[in-house]
């Protein structure tokens, strides 16, 4: 196990309340403030920026094959337009949104968007994984606390998913063709001074772990030994993502301690070298995120 390597921050004017959902689609990086309820997107080659503010309170953005963003809010999930400035909603979710909201998704990788949900109070096992495929959305794993960081193996036969209050990433077998997850097991656990948050795979199948409160992030083999654990100069590092050219820069998002700011780069966008690559993710499939378009009865521009 080795501490290391260097952390430096890349947007230096930009402080999420609570960042989440870093994405890199080639191009650009994209990232949310759950709490502050904004969208922001960064052209790293060019230093170009710009924000959004999202009506409610975002769990996750993710690209689409169609040039727009599938974005879960409290209530289910939305398509949104930057070029029109649109929200769409494409699906409501089967919770109380006072109570609930989605949190953390991701596409695996023939596009289909999985998201998890989690309760605002954050203890009893009353949410869920739902999958977004061919025109429907499905539970696909009920019984969870706080759905967060989850990705998918390079050969595309394990699926990892994470439910931070319960301190567990689980591992499952993964049937790409059907996009179907089986064979549940525990892949790692935490002690519980920290929960693990959002996560990402790298090009050589480890599993990168971002530590809410643990200011770290654990690099885990792909039999779930713990390999490398990096400090972060912030508590709460809360999800990653290979970005670049060549996706070998790990971009870090953050999140504000429970009593405010404590250092100088709490809630800023961190990057690393991990000494690794990591896969180029796709966008959301059309099917996984318009059928609604034109069948769901809440439909209506915000």
């Amino acid at each position: 196990m080795a501490l290391g390597p260097r952390v430096s921050e890349l947007v230096g004017d930009i402080r999420t309340q609570l960042g989440e959902s870093p994405w890199w689609d080639g191009q650009r990086l994209s990232w949310i403030d759950i709490r502050g309820k904004a969208l922001h997107i960064l052209e790293p080659v060019t230093g170009r920026r710009v924000s959004y503010d999202v009506p409610g309170v975002p769990g996750f953005a993710i690209p689409t094959e169609s040039g727009e963003w599938a974005v879960g809010l409290a209530d289910g999930l939305y398509t949104f337009s930057p070029d029109t400035s649109r929200w769409i909603p494409n699906w409501t979710a089967p919770h109380d949104p006072a109570t609930h909201r989605m949190n953390d998704a991701k596409t695996d990788p023939r596009g289909r968007l999985w998201m998890g949900s989690m309760t605002y109070e954050e203890r009893e096992p009353v949410a869920a994984l739902y999958r977004s495929a061919e025109g429907h959305v499905e539970a696909v794993l009920p019984g969870i606390i706080t759905g967060n960081g989850l990705g998918w193996s390079p050969d595309e036969k394990t699926f990892y998913y994470t439910d931070s209050i319960a301190r567990l990433i689980w591992a499952f077998d993964f049937d790409p063709d059907a996009g179907v997850a089986t064979n549940r097991r525990v892949f790692a656990e935490d002690p519980a001074a920290y929960v693990p948050d959002g996560l990402a795979v790298d090009d050589e199948g480890c599993v990168w772990s971002c530590k809410w409160d643990g200011a770290r992030i654990v690099r885990y083999s792909p039999e779930g030994r713990i390999l490398a654990e990096i400090a972060t100069p912030v508590a709460r590092p809360t999800s990653c993502a290979f970005i670049g050219a060549d996706r070998s820069t790990l971009a870090v998002t953050t999140a504000l301690p429970a009593d405010g700011p404590t250092g100088t780069l709490d809630g800023a966008l961190l990057v690393i070298d991990p000494g690794v690559t990591g896969p180029q993710l796709r966008p959301v499939a059309a099917d996984a995120h318009v059928f609604a378009l034109t069948n769901n009865s809440r439909r209506s521009d915000r």
